[in-house]
C-alpha cells in the first residue's frame, strides 16, 4: 500500500490510564513521525467480544493509519481481572455501558494531555466496540470527529444514543454476515442527527472476521479515507 507520506518511524509508548473509580487499563500509543506533514488525529480502538489490544486486525488497520499520518491507541477497555473473569462468563464483553465508560477515561486522557489534546479524536469500534463508541461519542460529541465501526454491533447502544449522535459514522460489514448487516442497516436508519454524513459498506467476499484474502485490507482503506476526510473539519 503506498502512502504519500515519507515515514521515519513510528514513536510507541504503552499507557497505563485510571478511570473514575481508580481501575487501569492499558493501551498503546502509536504517534506518527513523518518528514513533511503535522498528526492529523488520532484513532482510539474499543475492541470487540473477547478481543484486546493485541487483536492482529486492529494491529493492522492502525499500522495503515500510522503509515497515513493518524496517530493510534489500541486500549484494553477491561482491566487484566475483568479480562480473566470474563474469558469464562463472558459478563462483561456485553457490559457496554462499562465499555463505553473506559472508552471515556482514555478520550479524557488524551484530550487532558499537554502533548495530544490538540489532536482531533475519532473511534475505530469491532463487534461489542462499536456501540460502546457510539455511547462514548454521544457523551463526548465535542471531541469526537469520526466513528468507524467494524462488523460492529451498533444496535447494542440504545435508540436514544443512535438519535442523537452528531459525529460522522461509517458502518462497515462482511458480505456474507448477513445478520449483522441487518442489524446495522436499522441501527443506520436511526442515525437521524447526520444524515448526510453516515455511511454503510458492504465488503464483497468477506465475513464477519474479515479473513478473507484483501478484506482486512479494503477495511482499512476505507477506514483510513473516512478518518482523513473528517479530521479535516473544525468543530462548529
Amino acid at each position: 500500500m503506498t502512502s504519500e507520506y515519507k515515514q521515519i518511524h513510528h514513536h510507541q509508548d504503552i499507557l497505563r490510564i485510571t478511570d473514575d473509580e481508580q481501575n487501569v487499563i492499558e493501551g498503546n500509543l502509536t504517534i506518527p513521525k513523518t518528514i513533511d506533514k503535522d498528526v492529523k488525529g488520532i484513532v482510539i480502538f474499543a475492541h470487540g467480544s473477547g478481543s484486546s489490544r493485541h487483536s492482529l486486525r486492529n494491529k493492522y488497520v492502525a499500522k495503515v493509519l500510522n503509515d497515513v499520518g493518524i496517530a493510534t491507541l489500541l486500549i484494553d477497555l477491561l482491566t487484566s481481572e475483568e479480562e480473566k473473569v470474563d474469558d469464562y462468563t463472558r459478563e462483561h464483553r456485553f457490559n457496554i455501558k462499562l465499555l463505553a465508560r473506559r472508552l471515556l477515561a482514555a478520550t479524557d486522557w488524551i484530550s487532558q494531555n499537554e502533548k495530544y489534546r490538540n489532536l482531533k479524536i475519532g473511534y475505530f469500534g469491532a463487534s461489542t466496540g462499536a456501540a460502546a463508541s457510539l455511547v462514548a461519542a454521544a457523551e463526548r460529541s465535542n471531541l469526537v470527529y469520526a466513528i468507524v465501526s467494524r462488523g460492529g454491533r451498533p444496535d447494542l447502544a440504545d435508540s436514544d444514543i443512535l438519535n442523537n449522535i452528531e459525529s460522522p459514522t461509517l458502518l462497515i460489514v462482511g458480505e456474507k454476515d448477513e445478520q449483522v448487516i441487518e442489524l446495522n442497516e436499522m441501527a443506520l436508519k436511526q442515525l437521524t442527527k447526520i444524515e448526510k454524513k453516515k455511511k454503510i459498506v458492504i465488503i464483497p467476499k468477506a465475513t464477519h472476521l474479515f479473513e478473507e484474502p484483501g478484506t482486512l485490507e479494503e477495511v482499512a482503506k476505507v477506514a483510513s479515507g473516512w478518518f482523513q476526510c473528517f479530521f479535516l473539519e473544525n468543530k462548529k
